[in-house]
C-alpha cells in the first residue's frame, strides 16, 4: 500500500506544479493593477510609485522567483484591497466550500444509492425507467439556469427561501439543491449499472438459495461490489463540486472560495487570487489520494503485489525408512 500511495504522490505532483505556474501567468494577463486602485488622473509617478511597492516593475522571472519563495514559506503576500494576508483570507473562505460541497455529496450519494439499488432490483422495469429519466434529466440541466430559476421561483416568487447570503437553515436549501442535482444524476446510473452486474453473478444466487433476505442480499453482498466504481465516480464529482462551486457561490453569495476566486479576478488582487487557486490545487490533490486509498481498499486489483514473505525457516519431514534385516537360515542335512 505504501508503494501505491508513493506512486500516486508523485504521478499528482507534476499536475500540482502546472496549476502554481498557471495560476501564475494567468493572473499576470488579467493587466496593471494600477489602473484598476488609482483614480484615473492618478499621474505617472503615482503608478510608479503603485508597482514599485507591490513589486509589478521587477522582470516577470524576478516575480516569479518571489512567487515560489513565498509559496514554499506559505507566505502569498498581503491582499491589495484589504491589506489582510492573502493565506489567511483563503483559509477562511475555504472551510464554508468544503461545508456544502461535502453536505451536497453525502446527500447524493445517499439518494442515488437508494434510487440506483431500488431500479436495478427490476430492470427495465416501471421503478427503472422512472429513475433512469429523472437522473439523465438531473444530469442534463445546467447549474447556473437552475441556480436562476430557483431564485426566481422559490425565493422571489413564492418566498420561501431568501435570495443569497447565510442567515439560516433555509439559505443552504437553493445551493445544495443547485448542486446536488448532478451528481446524483450521475451516481444513479453508476449505481443501477454496477448492480445490475453485482446481482446477476453466481454468488447472489447462491446467498439467494441459502435463504438470505433480499435486504441482505443487496446491502450485504451486491452493494459491497458494486461500490468500487460507485467510490470512483464520487469522488471525480466532489473534486468537480470543490472546483466548480464558482458560479454557484457567486448567484447566492455564498462567501467560499469560489466567490473569493471571482472578487479577486475582479479586483485584480494576485495575492488571494494566488492563495485561493493553490490552496484548492492542494486540497483536490489530498482529495484524489484518499480516493486512489479508498478504492485501492475496495478492489485488491489495483494495488501492486506484494512481496511474500518467506518462512525463515523451512520445516521439513524426514520419513526414517526401517534398515532391512538380513534372516539367516540354516538347513541340516
Amino acid at each position: 500500500m505504501l508503494t501505491f500511495l508513493r506512486r500516486r504522490i508523485v504521478s499528482s505532483a507534476l499536475p500540482l506544479l502546472v496549476v502554481v505556474l498557471g495560476v501564475f501567468a494567468l493572473a499576470r494577463l488579467t493587466g496593471n493593477p494600477a489602473s484598476l486602485y488609482l483614480p484615473l488622473n492618478a499621474t505617472a509617478e503615482m503608478r510608479a510609485n503603485f508597482t514599485a511597492k507591490y513589486g509589478f516593475d521587477d522582470p516577470l522571472l524576478v516575480q516569479m522567483a518571489h512567487y515560489f519563495g513565498g509559496v514554499l514559506r506559505l507566505d502569498f503576500g498581503e491582499s491589495l484591497r484589504t491589506g489582510e494576508p492573502a493565506a489567511a483570507m483563503a483559509l477562511r473562505a475555504f472551510p464554508a466550500t468544503l461545508q456544502l460541497a461535502g453536505t451536497t455529496m453525502l446527500l447524493a450519494v445517499v439518494l442515488a444509492v437508494i434510487v440506483g439499488c431500488w431500479a436495478a432490483l427490476k430492470p427495465n422495469g416501471v421503478a427503472d425507467r422512472i429513475s433512469s429519466f429523472v437522473s439523465m434529466a438531473a444530469a442534463s440541466v445546467p447549474d447556473f439556469w437552475l441556480a436562476i430559476m430557483g431564485i426566481l421561483v422559490f425565493a422571489i416568487t413564492l418566498g420561501w427561501v431568501p435570495t443569497s447570503g447565510v442567515g439560516g437553515a433555509t439559505s443552504w436549501i437553493l445551493p445544495i439543491a443547485t448542486l446536488l442535482l448532478r451528481p446524483f444524476g450521475v451516481l444513479v446510473q453508476i449505481v443501477r449499472g454496477a448492480m445490475v452486474s453485482s446481482l446477476s453473478e453466481p454468488y447472489i444466487k447462491l446467498a439467494r438459495s441459502k435463504g438470505a433476505s433480499e435486504f441482505r442480499v443487496v446491502t450485504r453482498h451486491a452493494l459491497r461490489n458494486a461500490a468500487a466504481p460507485a467510490l470512483t465516480v464520487a469522488g471525480d464529482l466532489t473534486v468537480s463540486l470543490v472546483n466548480g462551486a464558482v458560479v454557484v457561490e457567486s448567484i447566492f453569495g455564498w462567501p467560499g472560495i469560489g466567490k473569493l476566486m471571482i472578487d479577486s479576478i475582479l479586483q485584480r488582487d494576485f495575492a488571494v487570487l494566488q492563495a485561493a487557486v493553490l490552496l484548492t490545487a492542494v486540497s483536490i490533490f489530498i482529495l484524489n489520494i484518499l480516493i486512489d486509498l479508498g478504492y485501492a481498499g475496495l478492489d485488491a486489483r489495483v494495488r501492486p503485489a506484494g512481496r511474500r514473505k518467506k518462512s525463515s525457516r523451512a520445516a521439513s519431514v524426514v520419513v526414517a525408512e526401517p534398515k532391512e534385516r538380513k534372516i539367516h537360515v540354516q538347513t541340516t542335512p
